[in-house]
């Protein structure tokens, strides 16, 4: 049992449907958790196809449950695997549940699906509930507006599992900011369980070898990036449009596309860059924080990692946010841009090329995030560090001499 080891152990839930946000928000949590506390192992559960192109630290790994993608009808099929979702499902949810048997972990956290996937982690919360493992919801700093937010957790039946289930619900953010929960009722025992830790600060890698960089690099860059890319076709769009439009914008760009875009628009995309003697692009770069700290300055989408890395690494932004199928982009960028972290243009469906043109001549002149002051605005990885304490020191303590462990 957890109590009578000598090693702390985390496992971190991360259903990955779609994107890279997710994965890589877990990721970040693990590696900073590692680097904190020398006796800590951290295993994440993860469903993303392409988790084995990144690198892990020292202590923390994976396991890749099988991988299913939401339909346009809110549906699911798998990804690969040519059987029955509901057979697929049903491999996840007992993947999950004969891991977290056997890691034996002292926290459990969910990363924002209360439930995970269709409920797969319900079973598994209920089976650690008795064991006595301390479990934390994850949730990043914007889920959705209240109308479609709600509706969407009674139909999942989600509050039980808040009230019964969950011992704290972690919110990565600030009120000042995002409030995901706001407009839903919650019960007070529910609303006593939220704790804002801030932004999770995002850094450099400085182990291994450094990754290849693009010859672009080597001079002052625009970077372009939409994430896993999936959705990120317009903003892509609308950014080449702008470089065909004036080929003499302040920076040269590099693209970084996504890895889940269309390879048919990916090599449309690649076959107009190659006519731009300032425009390079790649698909993928398993580094991307390298990427942002060597640029000049970032246009973005504003999902949270994005948005963390900007912040973090104190990076002029200009964010064109998605409204659809949800407005957390827009939400999140809504609110930063107010207080003057970032710039905004608001997707017009048009992508004229002049518009973008004009809002990136303006980027140079832009202020910087550490010109606006926010209280514990980058926090997050500190204080949840300071969460997970109790929980991982108990085991540590538990490994030294019992006369050392007094002292101590």
């Amino acid at each position: 049992m957890a109590s009578e080891r000598k090693d702390g152990r985390i496992l971190i839930y991360s259903h990955d449907t779609f994107g890279l946000g997710h994965l890589r928000r877990c990721r970040t949590i693990a590696h900073s958790l590692v680097e904190r506390f020398k006796n800590l192992s951290v295993l994440i559960l993860s469903g993303s196809p392409i988790i084995g192109s990144f690198d892990f630290r020292s202590r923390v790994d994976f396991v890749r449950v099988p991988g299913v993608i939401k339909l346009r009808d809110g549906g699911y099929t798998p990804l690969n695997l040519h059987i029955d979702i509901e057979q697929t499902l049903q491999m996840r949810a007992s993947i999950i549940r004969h891991t977290a048997e056997m890691f034996d972990p002292d926290l459990f956290i969910v990363d924002k699906e209360p439930l995970g996937l269709r409920g797969e982690v319900l079973g598994t919360l209920e089976m650690l509930k008795q064991r006595g493992t301390r479990l934390v919801l994850g949730l990043r700093d914007v889920m959705d507006e209240p109308r479609l937010l709600v509706p969407e957790w009674e139909r999942k039946n989600v509050l039980p599992a808040l009230r019964d289930i969950y011992d704290e619900i972690w919110v990565y953010g600030l009120p000042q900011i995002c409030n995901p929960l706001e407009g839903i009722s919650l019960p007070l025992g529910v609303r006593q369980k939220i704790i804002y830790t801030g932004y999770l600060h995002r850094e450099v890698p400085t182990r291994g070898a450094p990754p290849r960089l693009p010859e672009i690099t080597r001079k002052p860059y625009l970077l372009v990036t939409t994430g896993g890319g999936g959705d990120g076709e317009s903003l892509i769009e609308w950014v080449l449009r702008a470089y065909e439009h004036d080929p003499l914008l302040p920076y040269p760009a590099l693209f970084v596309l996504g890895p889940f875009m269309q390879p048919e628009r990916q090599a449309e995309f690649m076959e107009r860059a190659a006519r731009l003697k300032r425009v390079d692009m790649i698909t993928f770069h398993s580094h991307l924080e390298t990427l942002v700290s060597g640029a000049a300055a970032v246009v973005g989408m504003g999902g949270y990692n994005t948005f963390c890395e900007v912040l973090s690494l104190n990076k002029r932004a200009l964010i064109v946010p998605r409204t659809a199928p949800r407005l957390e982009q827009y939400i999140r960028t809504s609110r930063a841009a107010a207080l003057g972290l970032v710039s905004m243009l608001a997707d017009d469906g048009r992508y004229d090329g002049a518009t973008m043109a004009a809002a990136l001549r303006q980027l140079p002149r832009q202020g910087r995030p550490s010109d606006v002051v926010v209280p514990g605005l980058l926090e997050g990885l500190t204080n949840v560090s300071r969460l997970v304490a109790p929980w991982v020191e108990r085991a540590q303590d538990a490994a030294l001499p019992r006369t050392q462990a007094h002292s101590a």
